[in-house]
């Protein structure tokens, strides 16, 4: 049984705790509820969820953008005891398809948009169609349900099963009670001090954790406004900053960078925001994003399996992400022996000097009893939970002060734009281009954050890669995640193999792009969608992009 502490309650306590707040709580475009009509329109969710209870797993896949129904059926599905599925819609196709089946939904509520993704997949479950202007309060007379709930939560209730992505294949669903998330957005809320007074701003996808954890959900727990945004824009940033006088807001790195590529103006400044919360943020953005709107960014660590995490201090230095909180253990280990991986060493400029001796893999040794599971996965819970410590899949190193930095993605899975995928789906794509023979897909670093996808293609000796046959190829695969496609492509005669047969990765990964092999990329600054040869200038350029962002030690990881 897992217990949180006294103060620490479910997420349906924290949903009632609003039901007498008269302030307002959701904005969205030019509308607004009061959190007391959020609770409402929660009661009402709850009531007519209740209808797909049955013998089965009572899980609701949620496949919206962020719109005020999202947060609706989240606090409703609290109320009634019943698990939210966050469906990505990045995912293409069968593998879509196979999330939704996985996880045993009993039906997926969606919109127009998400229903034309649905369209003639497999799902096991039936499509319900819940567009803003006919919400579950006004929709079909097929929704509506029993009286009133009378179901009451507890801490070891599942709330939500979050999808993360795993190093053989598909994506994992990491099991999230009511207990472990409301502690999390309790302690967001207390630790940043958020309050009535304060607009949080969410334009991160809500079937993410970073949204839920860092934002929609203290928000509901301090009683703050909430203002969610369909989808993320970088030309929309600030606007909205000024529109609803947003003191707060969630990021990625990706999404940072975006923001910083939009037009500079003198007035940047003139906000108000009070900092912003996010991961993947390079050194160089972070301050960057500081001078010019006035607003410090707070980077954290965090697993969606809820066993690792870190934060930055006062002191803590550029680059890093923090130290774990008191009572957390993290050690930096080599994933084949499980010997402890020396502290890093850093020159005058610091720069990473002994990167083969401390970076390992990131390990939490007190974090089993805080990881709840995946579903329907138990070989994957095996292999995080080995030794009886939590294995994070992630490469880090620490300094001599403990200080975690993150340098990169372990195995077969990838981060792109705040988005984690698995390779093998993108190499069984890949494999379907004619000339090609086999096929495979690594990770490999972005010089501001998080990934980039490379491909290493095998071709038969009298075969030629066509870039543009391969451009038109990867826009007619219906099934493609829109993060998916590769930013590198290196042409090989024969894949490298272990003395076993199987596919041999790590010589790819440690090469890179640095190799006599052929290496076609779209460049990260244009686009053009089409592939060009990659040359020794283009090779520097990117070297001088790393060291401009702070990211140089990414290269030898």
């Amino acid at each position: 049984m897992l217990r949180y502490g006294p103060d620490v309650t479910t997420v349906a306590e924290l949903v009632l705790a609003r039901a007498g707040d008269d302030h307002v709580g959701l904005r969205f475009e030019d509308a607004s509820w009061t959190w007391r009509e959020v609770v409402h329109e929660a009661e009402e969710r709850a009531r007519r969820l209740e209808q797909w209870r049955g013998d089965g797993p009572f899980h609701i896949g949620v496949l919206l953008e962020n719109v005020p129904e999202f947060l609706f059926l989240l606090a409703g599905a609290a109320l009634c005891g019943a698990t939210v599925v966050g469906i990505n819609p990045t995912r293409r196709g069968e593998e879509l398809g196979r999330d939704i089946r996985h996880t045993d939904c009993a039906v997926v509520l969606t919109d127009a948009t998400g229903a034309e993704l649905l369209d003639g997949l497999e799902l096991g479950a039936p499509v319900v169609r819940v567009d803003e202007d006919e919400s579950l309060t006004r929709s079909a007379a097929a929704l509506s349900g029993p009286g009133p709930v009378d179901t009451v939560p507890v801490e070891d209730d599942l709330f939500l099963l979050l999808f993360t992505s795993g190093s053989t294949g598909a994506p994992k669903a990491v099991k999230v009670s009511q207990g472990r998330i409301a502690e999390a957005a309790v302690g967001m809320a207390q630790g940043s001090g958020f309050g009535p007074g304060d607009v949080m701003y969410c334009a991160m996808p809500m079937f993410h954790g970073n949204a839920l954890i860092t934002c929609v959900l203290p928000a509901v727990a301090s009683g703050a406004v909430l203002v969610l945004r369909r989808r993320f824009s970088a030309s929309g940033f600030l606007p909205d900053v000024r529109h609803y006088g947003v003191t707060y807001f969630n990021y990625v790195g990706r999404a940072l960078a975006h923001i910083l590529a939009t037009p500079e103006a003198p007035d940047d400044a003139d906000n108000p925001l009070r900092f912003g919360f996010g991961t993947d943020a390079s050194p160089r953005d972070s301050s960057d994003f500081k001078r010019r709107f006035n607003c410090p960014l707070v980077e954290g660590y965090g697993s969606s399996e809820g066993s690792i995490s870190t934060s930055r201090g006062p002191g803590t230095p550029r680059g890093s992400l923090g130290l774990p909180p008191p009572g957390m253990d993290i050690a930096i280990l080599d994933p084949a022996s499980g010997a402890e991986c020396e502290r890093a060493v850093f020159d005058g400029d610091g720069r990473l000097q002994n990167a083969a001796q401390a970076i390992g893999e990131i390990v939490g040794r007190r974090g089993i009893a805080r990881f709840e599971g995946y579903y329907a996965n138990p070989e994957a819970e095996a292999e995080r939970m080995r030794d009886g410590w939590f294995w994070s899949g992630d490469l880090g190193y620490r300094d001599e002060a403990g200080n975690l930095y993150f340098a990169g993605r372990s195995a077969d899975w990838l981060r792109v734009d705040g988005e984690n995928f698995a390779a093998a789906p993108v190499e069984r794509i890949l494999e379907r281009f004619g000339p090609v023979r086999a096929a495979v897909v690594f990770a490999v670093p972005d010089p501001r954050t998080g990934d980039q996808v490379m491909a290493v293609l095998e071709l038969p000796e009298d075969a030629t890669f066509d870039p543009s046959a391969f451009t038109a190829f990867l826009g007619g695969q219906s099934d493609l995640g829109t993060k998916w496609a590769p930013r590198f492509v290196r042409i090989v005669d024969d894949i490298p193999v272990t003395g076993t047969g199987k596919v041999d990765k790590r010589p790819l990964r440690a090469e890179k792009w640095d190799t006599t092999d052929p290496v076609w990329w779209r460049p990260l600054d244009e686009r053009d969608p089409g592939f060009r040869r990659l040359t020794a200038d283009d090779a520097d350029a990117l070297r001088k992009q790393f060291a401009a962002h702070g990211r140089s030690a990414y290269l030898e990881a």
